[in-house]
């Protein structure tokens, strides 16, 4: 068994107890103390404290952490990467939808039959390869029929992901099993289409889908009026929202927000795919005014690498890229520092 870099020197030290004399008569320099590399910041913000007051549940798995957010309702979450991608598990009483995969760093579906012994169909709320990750492990895959969803669904290669699992992406390190070297999102094959304005009834349960374009072509919104639920998928977290790439669309983005900050008052809470597990109704409201203001360049931003630009207000910020902005006005952006990786 390869001996743990800690205890190097201080075997060191117990072998010239052993032979002593040879020790006197090495002349050779003692071993370096071994270097600490100090864990991203972002980790400093673990245990998010939404999610701490949230109930634990207890499964056998050292990546995943799982909570529960709602009755029947169970993020798995996978916080010590820095996209801290959130999936859900929601039960009804006679089958379960996965609402997210994950990253596929680590297999989910084992976690998965812990919490429900119930047939599980997985939904994704957009096909971005940090939502799809797990979706091959699954037999009942229900998505949307774009092109978009299609090209995905084909999978993302080790090269358009070598940097998800590059040494700053964690704070412990890779999962101890994950193939950091050739990591990779596996083809998965629809089952099913669903559209907005579906139902999907888990019994006892029904979810209405939202099709709320935007950050993607084919984000998704599930809301369960019943219980005041909203999972809001990338649409909506707490943290840096990214608008930022080729396949966001800042026109739908603003209706798809306004849509969604309709339904606050008869929420209870927002069950984001990021960061938090929950999050306040009252954030969308704030998020429609913020995104209208972005969007038509009444407010100045803080410029960023690689044309883009950061926009900041209470507990959420927006990062948008010079070309998807239609100004109206001159320069509206500010000198500022590197871009923000992380989701904070």
């Amino acid at each position: 068994m390869p001996m743990h870099p800690a205890n190097r020197q201080r075997w060191a030290g117990l072998a010239c107890v052993a032979a002593f004399s040879a020790c006197a008569r090495s002349t050779a320099p003692p071993p370096p103390a071994p270097t600490v590399t100090a864990p991203p910041r972002w980790c400093a913000l673990l245990p998010r404290p939404a999610n701490a007051a949230l109930p634990r549940v207890s499964v056998a798995t050292d990546w995943f952490e799982v909570y529960r957010a709602a009755d029947g309702v169970f993020a798995i979450a996978e916080p010590y990467q820095f996209q801290e991608v959130i999936s859900y598990l929601i039960v009804g009483s006679d089958r379960a939808l996965m609402f997210d995969t994950g990253l596929g760093l680590v297999p989910i579906r084992p976690v998965v039959e812990q919490l429900t012994k119930l047939p599980v169909e997985v939904l994704n709320s957009h096909t971005h390869f940090d939502h799809v990750g797990g979706n091959a492990e699954f037999d009942r895959i229900a998505a949307m029929d774009t092109p978009y969803t299609r090209a995905n669904a084909r999978g993302f290669a080790h090269d358009a992901l070598a940097g998800e699992v590059a040494a700053k992406s964690f704070c412990k390190g890779p999962p101890k099993d994950a193939d950091t070297a050739g990591f990779r999102t596996r083809p998965w094959t629809k089952t099913r289409s669903v559209a907005g304005g579906d139902r999907i009834d888990l019994g006892g349960r029904v979810l209405e889908v939202l099709h709320v374009p935007g950050h993607t072509p084919d984000a998704l919104a599930l809301l369960d009026r019943g219980n005041g639920l909203l999972w809001t998928g990338d649409s909506y977290y707490d943290g840096t929202i990214w608008l930022y790439v080729p396949e966001t669309n800042l026109d739908d983005y603003e209706r798809s927000i306004a849509s969604l900050a309709a339904l606050a008052p008869a929420l209870k809470t927002l069950l984001p795919a990021h960061n938090t597990a929950s999050a306040d109704p009252k954030r969308l409201l704030q998020a429609k005014e913020a995104i209208r203001q972005v969007h038509a360049g009444s407010l100045k931003g803080t410029e960023e690498s690689d044309n883009r630009i950061v926009f900041t207000f209470e507990g959420f910020s927006i990062l948008v890229s010079r070309p998807l902005l239609k100004w109206r006005t001159g320069d509206l952006t500010r000198g500022g520092s590197g871009l923000t990786t992380w989701r904070e």
